[in-house]
C-alpha cells in the first residue's frame, strides 16, 4: 500500500515538473518568436523559414561505421577543392578504414592538405572538468592533428553551461555532404561496427548518417561558414547550390541556442519543428531509434497517438541504448508516462539491442538519431531527443519526404534488429512484425535475462520499463539542466 501511494505521488509530481518544463520551453520560444516549433501554424511536416525543402536531391542512408566510415574515407580522398568537416569530438588516429592497409583519419586530411583547404570545426570541450572531452583534451587532440600539416582545425566555445556543439557533418567540394550521429573518434566505443554486431568483448556502437547530394548540399555548407567566419573573422564567401542529381526532396534542420551566432540572434529551433510537426501528422506507425528519450513535448506528442490512435494499427517502436551514458533515469520515466499512456493495449513497444556471437553477449550502444513515419518520412541527423539536442546543443539534420527512401531505411534496419532477411521484412505489414515478431521475441529474450540463461536473439526488450518506473526523475532533470 506504501509503494503505491509513493508511486502516485511520484507520477503527480513528475507530471507537475512536466508541465513547468514545457511552460519554460514555451517562454524561451515566445520570446524568441519559434512558438512554431511547438504548436505549428499550419499543416505538413516541412519546417518553416530558411533553408527551405529542396528538389533534386539524392540521398543514401548508410547503417553503422563499418558502411558509413568507408565511404566517408573515398568520398575524402577524391576531395578536388575543398573539406568542411564538423564533430563534437575528432580523434587524430581514428581508423575510417580497416583490414589490410588502415586508412587513419588524421593521415588522410594532412594529405589533402596539401593541394585543397582542409578545414575543421570541433567543439572546444567541457569548460568543467569533471565532463569530457575537456578544453586540455581537445586542445591535445588539435594539436596532434594539425602538428606539421596544412590542416585549419577551430575548436568553438560558444556553448551554454553543460552543453556543446554535437553536430557532425562532412562537405566535400560543396557537391557531397554526410550528415548524421556517428563522431569520427573511438572514445567511449567503437563506432567501427558492422551491422551483424558480434560480441567483441568491447562496447559496440549501432548508428546511421546519410549521404547527399544535390542542392541541399548548400545549406550542410552554409551552415558550416557561418560558424567559421564567426569563429575566425575569416570571409568564408556563400556556396554555389549544386545542380539536381536525383529526384528526392530533402530540407536540412538545426538547433543553434539564441545568441550564439551573431547572424541567427534569436537561434534557429527547426529540428523542434520538425519533430513536432511529422509525430503528430504519422497515423500507423512511429519508428525511433535515438540515444535518449526524455524531451516532455516529445513524449506529450507521443502519449497522445498512444491514448487516441489515429489508426487500428497505430504502433509505435522505439530503440534505445541498455544504459544510455547519462539521463538513463530520465528516459526510463518518460517511457513510464508512454507505458501509462498505452494501458497495456499492445501499441507500444520500447526494446534495446546487444551484440551477439556464439551465444555471447556483449553491450551495443545504441547512438542512432533516426525517426521513420508512415514509411514516408525519414530523418536523420545528430540531434537526440532531449532538451540539450532538441533546445541547446548545436546540431544538424535532414528530413527526406520519399516514401520508397523512408521504407526502405526502415526495412534494412528491422532486417539487422530482428535477423531476419530484407525480403521477409519487406513482405509483411509493420503492424504485424512488431505484434508477432518484435514484441515476442524482444519479451522472450527479456526473460531469458532475468532466469540467467544464454541469449538467443540480439533484440531485448527494455528492462525496468512499467507504468510508474522511475517517474519522478526525468522531469526533474529537464527542469534543472535545461537552458
Amino acid at each position: 500500500m506504501t509503494r503505491s501511494l509513493g508511486a502516485r505521488l511520484d507520477s503527480l509530481l513528475g507530471d507537475g515538473i512536466d508541465a513547468a518544463v514545457r511552460l519554460k520551453h514555451r517562454r524561451r520560444l515566445g520570446r524568441l518568436g519559434w512558438t512554431r516549433a511547438l504548436e505549428p501554424d499550419r499543416g505538413g511536416v516541412w519546417a518553416l523559414g530558411d533553408p527551405p525543402p529542396r528538389g533534386g536531391c539524392s540521398v543514401e542512408l548508410l547503417i553503422d561505421g563499418a558502411t558509413a566510415l568507408p565511404e566517408m574515407a573515398r568520398a575524402l580522398a577524391q576531395a578536388r577543392e575543398f573539406v568542411h568537416l564538423t564533430g563534437w569530438q575528432l580523434s587524430p588516429w581514428f581508423e575510417l578504414v580497416r583490414g589490410g592497409a588502415p586508412e587513419v583519419l588524421g593521415v588522410l586530411l594532412a594529405e589533402l592538405a596539401q593541394r585543397i583547404e582542409v578545414r575543421v570545426l570541433v567543439w572546444a570541450g567541457a569548460p568543467i572538468g569533471l565532463f569530457h572531452p575537456t578544453r586540455a583534451e581537445v586542445r591535445d587532440a588539435i594539436r596532434e592533428l594539425t602538428r606539421g600539416t596544412g590542416i585549419r582545425c577551430v575548436p568553438d566555445p560558444r556553448e551554454h553551461l553543460f552543453h556543446c556543439h554535437h553536430e557532425k557533418t562532412i562537405v566535400v567540394d560543396g557537391e557531397l555532404a554526410f550528415v548524421g550521429g556517428i563522431d569520427l573518434t573511438d572514445s567511449a566505443g567503437d563506432r567501427f561496427d558492422s551491422q551483424r554486431h558480434p560480441a567483441r568483448r568491447r562496447l559496440g556502437w549501432h548508428d546511421v548518417a546519410v549521404r547527399l547530394r544535390g542542392p541541399a548540399v548548400v545549406d550542410v555548407d552554409r551552415h558550416f561558414r557561418l560558424r567559421w567566419n564567426e569563429l575566425t573573422g575569416e570571409r568564408l564567401g556563400g556556396p554555389t547550390a549544386p545542380d539536381p542529381v536525383g529526384a528526392q526532396t530533402v530540407q536540412v534542420v538545426r538547433t543553434v541556442a539564441e545568441g550564439m551566432y551573431g547572424a541567427i540572434p534569436q537561434g534557429d529551433f527547426s529540428i523542434l519543428e520538425t519533430y513536432t510537426r511529422a509525430l503528430r501528422a504519422g497515423r500507423r506507425l512511429i519508428y525511433i531509434e535515438n540515444q535518449f528519450m526524455w524531451a516532455p513535448e516529445i513524449v506529450a506528442i507521443l502519449a497522445e497517438k498512444l491514448r487516441s490512435p489515429p489508426h487500428p494499427d497505430f504502433r509505435l517502436v522505439i530503440v534505445l541504448p541498455a544504459k544510455p551514458n547519462n539521463g538513463q533515469d530520465d528516459t526510463r520515466g518518460q517511457l513510464a508516462v508512454l507505458c501509462e499512456a498505452d494501458q497495456d493495449r499492445g501499441r507500444l513497444l520500447a526494446a534495446t539491442i546487444r551484440s551477439l556471437s556464439d551465444g555471447r553477449d556483449d553491450p551495443l550502444y545504441v547512438h542512432a538519431k533516426l525517426a521513420v513515419i508512415d514509411d514516408r518520412w525519414l530523418l536523420v541527423g545528430s540531434a537526440n531527443l532531449n532538451a540539450h539536442s532538441l533546445f541547446n546543443d548545436t546540431e544538424l539534420g535532414v528530413i527526406v519526404d520519399d516514401p520508397a527512401l523512408a521504407r526502405d531505411a526502415r526495412v534494412r534496419l528491422w532486417a539487422e534488429h530482428l535477423e531476419l532477411d530484407r525480403a521477409a521484412v519487406a513482405g509483411s505489414e509493420p503492424r504485424a512484425l512488431v505484434d508477432e515478431r518484435w514484441r515476442p521475441v524482444a519479451r522472450e529474450q527479456l526473460e531469458r535475462s532475468r532466469a540467467g540463461a544464454r541469449p538467443t536473439h540480439r533484440l531485448l526488450e527494455l528492462p525496468g520499463v512499467s507504468r510508474r518506473a522511475r517517474r519522478l526523475l526525468g522531469p526533474l532533470e529537464g527542469l534543472i539542466d535545461d537552458g
